[in-house]
Formats: C-alpha cells, structure tokens, sequence
C-alpha cells in the first residue's frame, strides 16, 4: 500500500505545497521561510518515520500568520488524503514526550470529527521571531482540515523551545501510533463502518 499524498494551496498571501508519506523512513526536505517552523517540521517527520517535503512562501514581510496556518491547513488534507479509507488502521494514539524540564501529553483520535484541546501556557510571546501563539492557530487548522480529535496537554515545563519541540515529537509519536495497522482490523475500526 502506498500511502503518499500531495497537496498545493495558492492564495494571495502564501504559495504552499506539501508532499507526505505515512509510511517512510523520517526523510525531509522543509523550507517554510520561517527556520524555527522548518525545525518542527522536520522533528515530527523524523519522530514519526513520515517523509514530508514542505515548500512554503508567505507574506512573512508582514507577519508569521498566515504562512503558518495555511501549513496547518494543508498538512491536515495532505494527511486526510494520504490515509485514504483508513481501512485496518489504529485510529487512536497517544504519547508522553519528556524533554529536559518539559512533559507534553499528546492524545489523538483520526475520528472524522475535528476537535482541538491545546492546554499549553508559556512565559514567553515570541520564540525566534515567531509568536507562540500561532502554533495553536497550526494545530487548530491542522485538526479541522484532517477530520482529526487533538488533546495537546503541557504538564509541566518552562523552556519554550523544549515545550515546542515536544508537543511536535509527541504529536509525531502520537500520529505514527494512529496510522500504523492493527492486524486484527479487517475493516474501517468504526461501528458505524466509516470515519466521517
């Protein structure tokens, strides 16, 4: 089975293609314009053994915004459309990612529902000219755009980069959970025999 996708949106304000594999080996190649975003990226294609190729351009000369919820929007139809029918797979999948001072728990549900639970507070606005904040407004669009149930949970933690980096890895961990086969699904793991 082959489980690649790709997805292209073009609007005034930003230009974005993705490429995404389920079932790859952690390969990248990111350039969103934004090097901390390319950081994320490329730690949740690695962590989740996902091949991701990421081109991205935006009106970074006014803000980080729109690039960056556009990239949610599109990573959650590249993943939809990969997945296909999401006959046999898991559905569910969570993880518990400790970094250094930071614990992060990462629950997902591929349900056909959209759901975002994203309980992270930091001390800090802005990390390398990013808001913090916009990677709420990337999980959100992600969720929607990917018919996906999120729960991202800062236990606790202090250093931004650390929580960041792992809410991606624990979501990456999380995902590769969900979209790995159970051999004893012969079907869509559903009473109602579909995700939707």
């Amino acid at each position: 089975m082959n489980r690649t996708a790709a997805e292209e949106r073009i609007t005034k304000e930003t230009h974005i293609k993705i490429t995404f594999c389920v079932d790859g080996s952690g390969k990248s190649n990111i350039d969103t314009g934004i090097p901390f975003m390319d950081h994320m990226m490329t730690l949740f294609a690695k962590h989740g053994f996902f091949d991701l190729e990421v081109k991205a351009t935006g009106d970074l000369e006014i803000d980080a915004h729109h690039t960056v919820e556009d990239l949610g929007i599109v990573m959650g139809k590249v993943i939809q459309k990969a997945l296909g029918n999401k006959k046999g797979i898991c559905r569910y999948g969570c993880f518990s990612l400790p970094m250094d001072d930071t614990l992060v728990n990462v629950a997902l549900d591929l349900s056909g529902r959209p759901f975002l639970s994203y309980n992270v507070k930091t001390t800090v606005d802005h990390i390398n000219g990013i808001g913090v904040r916009l990677f709420h407004e990337f999980f959100q669009a992600l969720s929607v755009n990917l018919a996906l149930n999120l729960h991202i949970d800062l236990v606790r933690g202090e250093d931004v980069h650390h929580i960041l980096e792992a809410i991606f890895k624990g979501f990456s961990k999380a995902l590769d959970r969900a979209t790995g086969f159970d051999p004893r699904e012969k079907n869509v793991p559903s009473t109602k025999g579909m995700l939707d």
